[in-house]
């Protein structure tokens, strides 16, 4: 059973940062040429969060618009609170929208790239009521430290002073919501001081300590700090081996698209010059060759589910014929926009990632013609290349492309 769901605590004021970030909510300061919570948003998309709970706050309607703006296909709920309830109040709020029966809780002014399904999996085990993600740290004042037992409940809560090591609370927690919620707690309240602080000793509250990246921007040196470290690592072809996996879409990409409608069968399937030429000079190159693909016309009624697997294997074959190779297709038929696998949503990428072990999203590229193909690379965590092939008038540079080409031929002979 992984984790689903997430509540997003985004209502803070950001007064430290005040001398560098103006009349912004502290999580919608930019970072890297993006607000801050969009770098958020799509690391939970790539751990698999299907379901958002956005705590607002302080000018929650900047927040609202950016979101409806950003991310019209998430699967998203805003809890606003109408004054100030404190880090318990907001969360407390949240919890009464979830759908879930554990959560994930996360502070909207951090971000900490653990392995949020391993400690949620931790947890569940466990039969924990909540359990804190934790960073080991070196030489700091800032943070308090949190120590472990050796089952890995909490012992110990520890004051800000300056310690040579320690393993802090990383602002991530996966929480049950029922046994949060039958505690009683007043409208107002400190999530860390009036339910972590003392609940701990008499509750199964746990620790899981992960050694991964982490970053909080409230102050303006770590905010400064920030504006390097999420910079997006740029994408040199000469670094591409067989440990790297290459994601396409199909229509747009593979074959000529029909506009405003569908390819519903193999007569109406036409490859793009030198495509099946430079699937093969791409299977040579990555380890796995991977096609991702909406296809609502199946879910529309316009044409069955066998028909698409036609074409699929059809497709297939030539492209086998030619000396390339598809290792996987992967297709939504779902008409929601908003369903996890319906792209720009990553769920086909993170499913492929499930399926074949081997392959490690960051060392992956997702190919196609549409922004929408950009923003699933992005929300899964792999790199981009467009194609010019439907949309040339496509402005560049974008935030959301790493490279462009005018065709697929180009993206192998680039190779």
């Amino acid at each position: 059973m992984p984790a689903k769901e997430a509540i997003i605590l985004a209502g803070g004021l950001g007064t430290r940062l005040r001398s560098v970030v103006t009349d912004l909510p502290k999580c919608m300061a930019p970072v890297a040429g993006q607000p801050f919570l969009k770098h958020v948003i799509r690391y939970f998309l790539s751990q698999g969060i299907e379901k958002f709970i956005f705590s607002l706050g302080y000018k929650h309607d900047r927040i609202e618009e950016f979101l409806n703006i950003e991310f019209p296909t998430l699967n998203l709920q805003c809890s606003v609170e109408e004054e100030p309830l404190g880090t318990g109040g907001a969360v407390q709020l949240a919890c009464k929208r979830a759908t879930e029966s554990n959560v994930i809780v996360v502070n909207g002014d951090s971000l900490f790239k653990a392995d949020v399904q391993k400690s949620f999996a931790s947890h569940i085990d466990s039969k924990a009521e909540c359990t804190l993600l934790m960073k080991p740290m070196r030489d700091f004042d800032r943070y308090g430290v949190v120590e472990l037992d050796t089952d890995f409940t909490v012992k110990k809560f520890k004051e800000k002073q300056f310690y040579q090591a320690g393993d802090i609370n990383g602002g991530v927690y996966v929480l049950n919501v029922e046994s949060f919620l039958d505690l009683g707690f007043p409208e107002k309240f400190s999530f860390e001081k009036n339910y972590l602080e003392k609940y701990f000793p008499s509750k199964k509250i746990f620790g899981a300590i992960q050694d991964e990246y982490f970053i909080d921007i409230g102050i303006p040196e770590d905010y400064q700090r920030a504006q390097e470290e999420l910079k997006q690592i740029p994408l040199y072809l000469e670094n591409i081996d067989p440990n790297w996996t290459l994601f396409l879409d199909r229509d747009g990409v593979i074959n000529y698209e029909k506009e405003n409608n569908y390819i519903l069968n193999w007569d109406e399937f036409e490859f793009y010059p030198g495509v099946t030429e430079a699937i093969s000079r791409l299977s040579k190159k990555f380890g796995a060759v991977i096609v991702i693909s909406n296809q609502r016309g199946v879910g529309r009624g316009l044409m069955t589910e066998e028909d698409l697997l036609d074409i699929q294997a059809r497709m297939k074959l030539r492209i086998e014929d030619d000396g390339g190779r598809v290792d996987a297709i992967y297709y939504c038929t779902a008409t929601e926009p908003t369903h996890f696998c319906r792209k720009p949503n990553p769920g086909m990428a993170l499913q492929a990632a499930r399926d074949f072990p081997s392959i490690n999203l960051s060392k992956s590229i997702m190919v196609g013609n549409k922004t929408s193909d950009m923003q699933f690379g992005r929300n899964a965590g792999t790199y981009t290349v467009y194609v010019k092939t439907t949309h040339p008038e496509q402005p560049l540079p974008h935030p959301d492309i790493d490279l462009a080409f005018d065709s697929l031929i180009d993206v192998a002979k680039a190779l």
